[in-house]
């Protein structure tokens, strides 16, 4: 699948409306990651409160990430996406105050709320809607939006951030995301989740359930592992350019465009492959040792700053100075971007196959959180406190090695668990209580 044919799937008005949540929940995440970099220059932070901007995001998720899935599956799922839009739009309103950092972490426990109501139910509304022999396509194709509009905020939003400030750039964000909001309004059938009957199980049993499936339980043991790296990685490479090397805003989100552009030009095509060849375990694994390499990489900008000669670049009227740091940190975020290309479609369309054995998606979508929002609450801190007592290099060495370990465990337990597929039966039902 080429990205022309995932622009073919907008001429489907459903699928427009919720790559247009995607959009919006995106480009907001992406600008704001910048933020924080230039609030932790502002503030003159400690690794370890620099991690709590990433623990205080994540926290929040980690306690509404069941209910919700829940809910959604026995609820009206699109209240609860245009719930997640007003919320952001708090949020946006939030972050126009803030003053001091203690301000920035609850702002960010707000912004936590929203865009986990917006994440899960997005997905899973796409999983549901989806033609079933084009899953992969629609999962690789709204994810393939999402990293365009990350891409934006990199871009876009880094560029507003550092031509006008924090208010302005918050306010066009809050007009992106109410544009989401009127879109799903008009085109979203009034109910597209709700399709498991309430009485059917507790929602404690259905997580039980849905975790006596093998391959289930490898992805979340795999998720909470390899969280505790990607997520120092997300929230600590733009405050190591900022604070280490004095990136501008708009830099940063040149070198995060890195990421996001080979994401976008990527991931709708590895989501068509799948679909045609299966065994998406290995893509996983694939796309998770591939990012492991991408972070190992980034404590090279500290060897390459100096060593290479900067070059100058005039871009809408001002002179950005490029140098060695910022070359490293584009070309690791990059391989970064591929690995996650990798790993994101194949990883979905597993949690929705396995969600799908009970008629449960949302709640396997929840699962699929709820395993990463535990190294993303932990992850952070620990890696900002070491990066206080020993070396920023050194927390993203100790994030790769994280993922290394994930990836290791995930190939045994995954490839153990797709021969139990194949012998194995599955209960089309959930057990009695």
């Amino acid at each position: 699948m080429t990205y022309f044919t995932s622009l073919g799937l907008l001429k489907d008005r459903e699928f427009a409306a919720l790559a247009g949540t995607a959009f919006a929940r995106s480009q907001a995440y992406s600008t704001i990651l910048i933020a924080l970099a230039l609030y932790a220059d502002l503030f003159g932070t400690s690794g370890f409160v620099e991690g709590l901007f990433g623990t205080a995001f994540a926290i929040v998720q980690l306690v509404i990430v069941l209910p919700l899935g829940r809910a959604v599956d026995t609820g009206n799922a699109k209240r609860y996406l245009l719930a997640g839009f007003l919320i952001n739009v708090g949020v946006f309103g939030g972050f126009m105050l803030v003053d001091t950092a203690v301000h920035v972490v609850l702002v960010r426990m707000l912004q936590g709320l929203g865009a986990s109501i917006l994440w899960i139910t997005g997905s899973t509304i796409v999983g549901d809607i989806s033609p079933d022999d084009q899953q992969g396509r629609w999962l690789g194709s709204y994810n393939q939006f999402a990293s365009i509009s990350s891409l934006a905020g990199d871009l876009v939003g880094g560029y507003l951030l550092y031509a006008y400030g924090f208010t302005w750039t918050y306010v066009v964000l809050a007009g992106v995301t109410l544009g989401a909001f009127l879109l799903v309004i008009a085109f979203l059938r009034t109910n597209p989740g709700g399709q498991k009957d309430p009485d059917d199980a507790t929602g404690i049993e259905t997580f039980r359930s849905l975790l006596t499936l093998p391959m289930l339980r490898a992805l979340v043991g795999f998720r909470f592992v390899f969280s505790f790296g990607k997520m120092a990685v997300i929230i600590f490479l733009p405050i190591y350019a900022r604070t280490s090397f004095g990136l501008s805003a708009f830099a940063i989100g040149w070198i995060m465009a890195g990421g996001k552009l080979t994401k976008a030009l990527t991931q709708g095509i590895v989501g068509n492959l799948t679909d045609r060849f299966g065994r998406e375990h290995q893509f996983v694994a694939a796309g998770a040792f591939l990012y492991a390499v991408g972070t190992a990489t980034i404590p090279l900008a500290a060897y390459f700053e100096g060593r290479i000669t900067p070059i100058s670049v005039s871009l809408f009227g001002d002179t950005q100075l490029l140098g060695g740091a910022f070359f490293a940190l584009f070309g690791a975020f990059s391989i970064l971007g591929i690995g996650d290309s990798i790993r994101l479609p194949a990883s979905m369309s597993l949690f929705v196959d396995e969600g799908e054995q009970y008629e449960s998606v949302a709640s396997a979508m929840s699962l699929r959180s709820l395993s990463w929002k535990t190294g993303q609450v932990v992850g952070p801190v620990l890696i900002g406190t070491t990066m206080d007592f020993i070396s920023v290099e050194a927390g993203f060495v100790l994030a790769a090695g994280f993922l290394v370990i994930a990836t290791a465990v995930f190939i045994i337990t995954a490839h153990r668990a797709h021969a139990r597929r194949v012998t194995d039966p599955v209960p089309d039902r959930l057990p009695e209580d």
